[in-house]
Order: C-alpha cells, then sequence, then structure tokens
C-alpha cells in the first residue's frame, strides 16, 4: 500500500519510482504525497516529473496521477513530485475548518447527522441533518464558535483504529455518504481529532493545529435536499475580504443612517416603521384622488344603465380595481349601475364593475374590447378586467360608450 498525503500533509516535495505508466500519462509511483480525489476534497495539484498533474485518483490501494502530457520518464525511473503549496495548504486549512464547523453544529443544533461536505476554490460547505431550523442568529453563533475554536489553538490529531472500535464511539461524526462506504470493506479507520471539539472518520489532510486554519467567515446557508441545511463558509483570503466587504458596508450604512455600527439594527427598525407609515399616508392620498377622478367621469345613459366611462391616469388596473367597485350599487358612495375605467398606459387596460341587476355584463364587456382591439382578459358577470389593448384611451372609450 502507498504512503499516503494526509498522514504527511506537511510534505511538498519528494522522490518516487514509477511502478506503472498507463497510457503514457497515467502514472503510479511506489509512494506518494499527492492527494486523492476523495470525500469532498478536491486532489493536488503540482507537477511530476516535471509534468503538471492534471488529476489524481485512487484505485483500489493505488494512487493513479493523470498527467497534462507524457512524462520524459519511464517505469522503473525515479522522479521528483512537487505538490502545489497553496492549494494544499488551502485545502488543509478549509478542511479542518468543516471539523471545527460541525463540532460548533454538535453544540448548537439538535440530533446533527453529517450529510455531506465540499471544497472548492471560493468556499467550504458542510451539510447537517438536523431537525434544528438554521436560520440568521444559528448562522451567526455557528461562526462564533467556528472561529472560538480556532482562537484556542487546539491540537489536531489523527491515527487509525479498528472499525468496530470507532464505530462503539458515540463521539465519533461518520459522513454516511462516504466514510461509512470505506468503513464495510476495511479493517481500520483513520480518526481525525480536534482535542476537546470534534472526532471524525475522514481521510482528509488537516493542519496540526487549529490557529493555522485563519479567520472562519459564514458565506451562506441553503437547501440541498430533505433533511439537509447546506452551510457554506470560507477560509483564508475569500474570508478576509468577505469580512472588509460586510465591515465597509456596516460602516456606509451606518453613516448615512447617522448612527453607530453596533445600534444599526435599531436605526433600520425605525426606519422601516417610518417607511411603512408613509406608505400608508401615500396609499391613503391615492385612494382620496382615484376617488375624486371617478367622480369627475362622465355618466351616459345605455340599455336602462347608468354608466360612468372615462380614463385615469397614474393609477394601475390593481389599484382601480376596488375602487371602481365600490361605485357601483346602492351604497353611499355608488352612484352608477355599471362603471368602466381605462387607463391611459402605453398598451392601456379596462377595468369594468356592474351591479348584480344592470343589464350589461363586464365579462362580455372586455370580451368585447379584446376581440376589437387585442390584449387579452377576463372576469366574471360583475367584475372583469383587460389588458394589452391595441388602441389609444379615447378610442376605447368610445368603444365603450357606445
Amino acid at each position: 500500500m502507498q504512503t499516503r498525503a494526509p498522514d504527511d500533509p506537511e510534505v511538498r516535495e519528494f522522490e518516487a519510482t514509477i511502478s506503472r505508466l498507463d497510457d503514457g500519462r497515467a502514472v503510479v509511483l511506489d509512494r506518494t504525497y499527492f492527494y486523492a480525489e476523495s470525500g469532498g476534497q478536491p486532489a493536488d495539484r503540482g507537477t511530476l516529473a516535471g509534468v503538471p498533474v492534471a488529476d489524481v485518483q485512487a484505485d483500489g490501494d493505488a494512487v493513479v496521477h493523470h498527467l497534462a502530457e507524457v512524462p520524459d520518464a519511464d517505469t522503473g525511473e525515479t522522479v521528483l513530485g512537487v505538490v502545489d503549496d497553496d492549494f494544499r495548504t488551502y485545502c488543509t486549512r478549509a478542511h479542518t475548518a468543516s471539523h471545527l464547523l460541525y463540532g460548533a453544529g454538535r453544540r448548537l443544533l439538535e440530533d446533527p447527522g453529517y450529510g455531506g461536505f465540499g471544497i472548492d476554490e471560493e468556499k467550504v460547505r458542510v451539510d447537517f441533518a438536523t431537525a434544528t431550523d438554521i436560520d440568521d442568529d444559528t448562522l451567526v453563533t455557528l461562526e462564533r464558535l467556528t472561529n472560538q475554536a480556532v482562537w484556542d489553538s487546539r491540537p489536531v490529531s489523527w491515527e487509525r483504529v479498528p472499525v468496530e472500535e470507532a464505530r462503539a464511539r458515540d463521539d465519533v461524526a461518520f459522513n454516511t455518504k462516504t466514510e461509512e462506504g470505506v468503513m464495510d470493506n476495511a479493517d481500520t479507520v483513520r480518526l481525525v481529532e480536534v482535542a476537546g471539539w470534534d472526532v471524525a472518520a475522514c481521510g482528509g489532510t488537516h493542519v496540526s493545529n487549529t490557529r493555522e486554519i485563519g479567520p472562519v467567515s459564514v458565506l451562506r446557508r441553503s437547501n440541498p435536499g430533505e433533511g439537509l441545511t447546506r452551510v457554506e463558509f470560507a477560509v483564508g483570503p475569500t474570508a478576509i475580504e468577505r469580512r472588509a466587504t460586510l465591515h465597509r458596508a456596516a460602516l456606509d450604512a451606518s453613516r448615512a443612517l447617522g448612527t453607530n455600527a453596533a445600534d444599526l439594527p435599531d436605526a433600520v427598525s425605525d426606519l422601516r416603521a417610518d417607511r411603512d407609515a408613509l406608505e400608508a399616508e401615500c396609499a391613503a392620498y391615492k385612494s382620496e384622488v382615484l376617488d375624486a377622478r371617478l367622480s369627475t367621469l362622465r355618466t351616459v345613459e345605455a340599455n336602462g344603465d347608468r354608466r360612468r366611462v372615462g380614463t385615469v391616469t397614474d393609477f394601475g388596473p390593481n389599484e382601480v380595481d376596488d375602487a371602481v367597485q365600490d361605485r357601483v350599487g346602492d351604497g353611499d358612495d355608488a352612484d352608477a349601475d355599471v362603471v368602466a375605467v381605462v387607463g391611459e398606459t402605453d398598451t392601456p387596460y379596462v377595468v369594468v364593475a356592474t351591479t348584480d341587476d344592470a343589464g350589461t355584463d363586464a365579462d362580455d364587456v372586455v370580451d368585447e374590447l379584446t376581440d376589437r382591439f387585442g390584449g387579452c382578459g377576463g372576469g366574471g358577470p360583475t367584475f372583469a378586467q383587460g389588458g394589452g389593448l391595441d388602441a389609444d384611451p379615447e378610442t376605447v372609450v368610445d368603444a365603450l360608450r357606445d
């Protein structure tokens, strides 16, 4: 069995002998420190025999290095492997950070399960299987606890133990999509322990102390599947930039509101209350204006009905609906059997309301207009509306009066 990168994560350069060379570019070594893609951690980058490594995959007990081109080397020759330091360091820190986040989840969530994990160049994800609603407050607490574990400088260690011993331990977290499948075909399992914080069955690369991780910034949550909540976070430069962006936004907002960042929630709450009050006041004024405009519509007699017909500006069909229906019938404000209003827009709309005993069917009126001028609409005998009419508003009004 080859040497595996997870047990010696600090190695970046090594010499090894080519034991197999398939199709010219698939290389198997007698030992390797390249990490093969597995369990959500991507494959290492770097060079082998001076050739860029395109991918690294496990094939049984062997690790296959897929090169970008055919190397100038053959079976039995010794070659130099160079692991990309920046990418390995990022993945190692990110992977260990996922253990800290899951450890925080164990302290905060109801009966958390480990549904999955993944690293990409911008973020890391951990999928929690839990009945707890991971809301904004929970995200903030998860981030705080994770960063506290970083600050505490907790040692990180790993060892292989018998599978049955690992299964018998209540403190070991298992990724059910990967680790248990591997354990079914193995005698031992590798446990990674963050001292006093988390223990998990894991084959990834890790730092030796949590202080190496640096700041962790939680980005967002989502629901990748039933019973799962995905929490995404950033480490390293992405996390630093995220924090700077949020800090800058908080300072800009607090300056605009004439307060400090700590008091932003109260200032925003006051601003929303003011906005709601102004919207209600504006709606009342608009209602008065609309009512006044409807009162000035010309009244005509047709088919024994009193009809108010005309145009309105600055109001949409949904705003006109209720006002038009209030003006038909026997109520205090009602003064017509039929009210038909055309909105003065680029593609006029029409709203028609009638009393129950009027001789006019609102839906028939709208159907006739849309048949004549295009558009579409519908409704019932006492109320209907249509839109997208291909005619100027006055032409539509003339048709209504006819």
